[in-house]
């Protein structure tokens, strides 16, 4: 079947049915989480552009969390949405403190606040999805699903899940509640999930959404063998995630992926995102541009789909 941006796939059995891509709206007002990159990142005519532009294109869902930019990413596309008069379907998340040494978790007197203070910084009355964006060791599993199926009883989420956990928590949560979504780390260069947590979702019925589906930039050919960083680069800015990527064996991988790529006519960034895009158990991936070109790979990768022949031949390309 053929996939458009206005393709839809089902969040869990009864959640909403989501488009199989996502603005990733991590880099408005800092870097992810980070407290201490407050303040950096896109600022609000950048974001509000490449708002514009994703909307442009046809992409409708926007992937946010209360304590990226310490809050300034929500707010901001809280003002897109106030000065554009339409609303994107929503996911938003909570676990990271919003400022240096501020409070974290997944109490349930915590998720009340901070999901209405989401709520309020984008300027609706619903999230589509709300995650929690981490595994609290210190909160047991019940109190933290029974506090997001009391929010989504009131109305105030369509569905509930979670990020950043392996196989054995999402086991747990499923079986402490009912979470229809994960949000973890996947693509070309980083597999982990293949072994437990995908087929874990597709027996439980669980929606798999996937971030970082570029792996910082490294499949897009930003970073090559023997040269500088680009400057304002994920390697530059927070490299810890990805500093297990600089090994030969990496940049011999993406040396057949681009010329892969380039037999195909498209960037290597279209080609990553086209393998995510042809496997049925990935219901959405989440896309962080930091400019409105960066957008490009998605259309290519709808444009030109991987038979099951070609997405073979991109994993033996990085095995």
């Amino acid at each position: 079947m053929s996939i458009t941006l206005a393709t839809r796939r089902q969040a869990g059995e009864d959640g909403p049915r989501l488009p199989p891509i996502a603005l990733g709206c991590g880099n408005f007002g800092g870097v992810g989480s980070a407290p201490e990159f407050f303040g950096q990142g896109l600022g609000d005519d950048e974001a509000l552009r490449l708002m514009d532009t994703a909307w442009e294109l046809g992409i409708r869902h926007f992937d946010t969390a209360d304590a990226y930019g310490g809050g300034r990413s929500e707010r901001a596309i809280g003002r897109w949405i106030a000065s554009r008069g339409v609303v994107p379907q929503l996911t938003t998340k909570t676990f990271n403190p919003m400022t240096a040494g501020g409070d974290h978790g997944l109490r349930p007197e915590r998720i009340a606040r901070q999901l209405r203070a989401s709520l309020d910084r984008l300027g609706v009355a619903r999230a589509d999805v709300y995650l929690a964006h981490e595994f609290d060791p210190d909160v047991p599993l019940p109190e933290t699903l029974g506090a997001l199926e009391q929010e989504r009883a009131a109305g105030l989420i369509g569905c509930y899940g979670v990020s950043n956990f392996d196989a054995g928590q999402l086991e747990a949560a499923i079986e402490a509640g009912n979470p229809q979504a994960i949000q973890n780390n996947y693509s070309l260069l980083e597999r982990g999930d293949e072994a437990d947590v995908l087929p874990l979702c597709a027996e439980r019925s669980v929606a798999y959404m996937v971030f970082s589906p570029l792996a910082g930039g490294w499949l897009t050919g930003k970073y090559r063998r023997g040269e500088p960083y680009p400057a304002g680069s994920r390697m530059t800015q927070r490299p810890g995630p990805y500093r297990g990527f600089v090994t030969d064996r990496t940049f011999g991988a993406l040396d057949r992926l681009q010329a892969m790529a380039a037999s195909r006519g498209i960037s290597m960034a279209g080609l990553a995102l086209a393998w995510l895009l042809a496997d049925e158990r990935v219901t959405q991936i989440v896309i962080g541009p930091g400019r409105p070109e960066h957008l490009a790979p998605v259309g290519e990768a709808l444009t030109h789909p991987l038979t099951a022949q070609d997405k073979a031949e991109a994993e033996r390309a990085v095995a």
